[in-house]
């Protein structure tokens, strides 16, 4: 399973909203929305990630709600 299902899974697990997906530049960018509690943990499993994930580094910024309602994955 990629990084991204199990962003999928914990998002849901957490229940955030948003998306994640894959950059160009091998990166991977996510978009969480929710509860404080719930995105900053989901935040803090973003810097260990999936098993298999070799996590260099996270940025986080803020950004406008879009009130989005389920967390997808974007190819």
């Amino acid at each position: 399973m990629s990084f991204r299902a199990y962003a999928q899974r914990e998002a849901r697990r957490l229940g955030v909203a948003g998306w994640v997906a894959n950059r160009g530049d091998g990166a991977v960018e996510a978009r969480v929305e929710g509860d404080d509690d719930a995105v900053e943990a989901m935040t803090r499993w973003c810097r260990t990630g999936s098993p298999a994930a070799r996590v260099a580094g996270v940025s986080v910024s803020e950004a406008e709600v879009s009130g989005v309602t389920s967390f997808e994955v974007r190819r």
